[in-house]
C-alpha cells in the first residue's frame, strides 16, 4: 500500500488559510484536520503537521473557539 500523502495536502491548505489573512481560525484548522480524518487513519506525518501548524499560532490569535478545537485535537491526534 502506498504511503499517505494527506500531509503534504494538509501544508498545503494550512499555507493558503495563512496567506489568505495571516492569520488561522477554528474552522480552517478544522478544515486541514479532516483531511488527515478522511482516511481513518492519522498517520505520523500528518500529526507532525498538525502539531508544527499549531505549534506556528500567536498567543494573540487563540480565540476561545480555536483554543478549544486544539485541545480536542491535541488529544484526539495525542499530539
Amino acid at each position: 500500500m502506498a504511503e499517505s500523502r494527506d500531509y503534504l495536502e494538509m501544508t498545503f491548505r494550512s499555507i493558503e488559510c495563512f496567506a489568505d489573512d495571516g492569520r488561522l481560525d477554528a474552522d480552517e484548522l478544522m478544515n486541514i484536520a479532516n483531511i488527515a480524518l478522511r482516511d481513518g487513519v492519522v498517520d505520523d506525518n500528518e500529526k507532525r503537521v498538525l502539531k508544527n501548524i499549531i505549534g506556528r499560532l500567536k498567543t494573540d490569535e487563540l480565540d476561545s473557539e480555536l483554543q478549544e478545537k486544539i485541545a480536542g485535537l491535541t488529544e484526539l491526534f495525542d499530539l
